[in-house]
């Protein structure tokens, strides 16, 4: 692949839901909080709380869940001593994700840009995905997270590219909002939202990426 040349200059990906499956690890946070307060379980019927919970930030979810509760204060103190190596055994990898990195890598920069605030370090981290990522843009690295287009801004600021030099891969309403309004193709992981183009598999974003593969 040492003769193709990307026809994008940084591809970027969210967490949880493209790198991650980490949807029953997310389950798992909630309900600790639900079950400290005395509280049943979230239903997992519920598609809306599900998106919010697996896609918006901390502070969104919490506040979907608890804004205007009585208990709303205690409710982040506790979740806030949950430590995220406590849901890592609930969390695995995506089929493929490496693989593609070890593709992409030499032909195109890679960056992470998630609504997750603190564990994106050790996720890398424990993955071993340590090397691959030039820029990593958390939600605590920003005023507005995803919806907003402030974190996709500040990757492209911080390589310097316009948003057509860009490619977002990500799997949620909240990814698809924030790279629409920063005019960045978006790639839609596993879900049918409107995008550039839809991949199953990360393999298939090779062919996206180099126009002859």
């Amino acid at each position: 692949m040492s003769e193709l040349k990307s026809r994008y200059k940084v591809v970027i990906y969210d967490c949880d839901g493209v790198i991650l499956d980490s949807i029953e690890s997310n389950y798992i946070f909630y309900n600790r909080v639900m079950e400290y307060l005395g509280r049943a379980p979230l239903d997992r019927g519920d598609l809306q709380a599900r998106q919010v919970l697996h896609t918006y930030s901390f502070n969104d979810v919490m506040e979907y869940f608890f804004g205007g509760d009585v208990c709303r204060e205690a409710a982040f103190a506790f979740a806030k001593t949950i430590h995220y190596r406590d849901l890592m055994p609930f969390m695995r990898m995506e089929d493929g994700f490496i693989a593609a990195l070890d593709q992409l890598k030499g032909h195109a920069s890679l960056a992470v840009c998630t609504n997750r605030a603190t564990s994106m370090e050790m996720i890398i981290e424990d993955f071993g995905l340590s090397g691959y990522f030039e820029c990593v843009m958390t939600a605590s690295q920003v005023v507005n997270p995803k919806p907003h287009p402030e974190p996709l801004l500040k990757v492209l600021d911080h390589f310097g590219v316009a948003p057509h030099e860009a490619l977002f891969v990500g799997d949620g309403q909240v990814d698809m909002q924030s790279a629409r309004a920063a005019g960045v193709p978006f790639i839609s992981y596993k879900s049918n939202l409107p995008a550039l183009a839809r991949i199953e598999h990360h393999a298939e974003i090779v062919r996206h990426v180099f126009p002859l593969a």
